[in-house]
C-alpha cells in the first residue's frame, strides 16, 4: 500500500511537470507574461525602456494549440530564456471582454481588437518594432505575425530572427531560408 501511494505521488508529479498554471480567464498563465493595462503604446515604451521587444500573444480557453506551446515550446530552456530577457510578453484573449488601446490609439476590447487584427488562429504571436507609430495598429506595423503551434527551434528562430532585425533587409535572406540555415548550423536536422 506505501508503495502504491508512492506510485502515485510521484506519478502525479511527473505528469504535472509541464503544466503551466491557468488562470480564471481559462488562459495560461506563466510567469513571464507582463501584467499591464494593456496600453500598447505604453507597453512598447515600457519594453523599449528596458531595452526589450513587445510581443503580444493572442490565445483562447481551451486552446489545445496554445496548450502545446506552453507545455513544449515556451519551456524550451532557449526559447524560454529570450521570452524572459529579451521580450516583453502580453496576453490577449481573442474573446476577452478587457479594455485594450491599440498602438494607434484607438480603445476597444481585447476581442474587438482581435477581429480588428484578423486574428483567425490561436495561438497568435504579434512582434513588434522597437519605435511604434502612432498611425498604425499593432498588426500593420508588426516585424513578423506567427499564427499557429510551432516547435521550440522554429519559435526560437522566428525569435532570434526578430532581434537580429532580419526583417529590414531580406533580399537574400528571408526567415524561411535563415530558419533552414539555423536547422543545418544545429547540425541535427530537426526543428526542434
Amino acid at each position: 500500500m506505501r508503495h502504491l501511494l508512492l506510485v502515485l505521488i510521484f506519478g502525479l508529479g511527473a505528469a504535472t511537470a509541464g503544466a503551466v498554471e491557468i488562470g480564471d480567464d481559462g488562459l495560461h498563465k506563466p510567469g513571464w507574461f507582463r501584467d499591464t493595462f494593456k496600453d500598447l503604446g505604453e507597453d512598447m515604451a515600457e519594453a523599449q525602456s528596458e531595452g526589450k521587444r513587445l510581443i503580444v500573444l493572442v490565445e483562447q480557453r481551451g486552446c489545445i494549440y496554445c496548450q502545446e506551446m506552453h507545455e513544449k515550446t515556451f519551456t524550451d530552456p532557449r526559447v524560454k530564456e529570450l521570452l524572459e530577457t529579451a521580450y516583453f510578453p502580453i496576453q490577449i484573449n481573442l474573446h476577452g471582454d478587457t479594455e485594450i488601446v491599440d498602438t494607434d490609439g484607438e480603445t476597444l476590447t481585447e476581442k474587438q481588437a482581435t477581429r480588428k487584427w484578423g486574428v483567425l488562429f490561436t495561438p497568435t504571436m504579434i512582434l513588434l518594432p522597437t519605435e511604434a507609430d502612432d498611425t498604425k495598429t499593432a498588426v500593420q506595423q508588426a516585424v513578423a505575425v506567427m499564427p499557429g503551434s510551432f516547435s521550440p527551434g522554429t519559435t526560437l528562430d522566428l525569435l532570434t530572427w526578430v532581434l537580429e532585425e532580419r526583417y529590414l533587409d531580406q533580399s537574400e535572406e528571408d526567415f524561411q531560408r535563415y530558419h533552414a540555415r539555423r536547422i543545418r548550423e544545429r547540425d541535427d536536422g530537426d526543428t526542434r
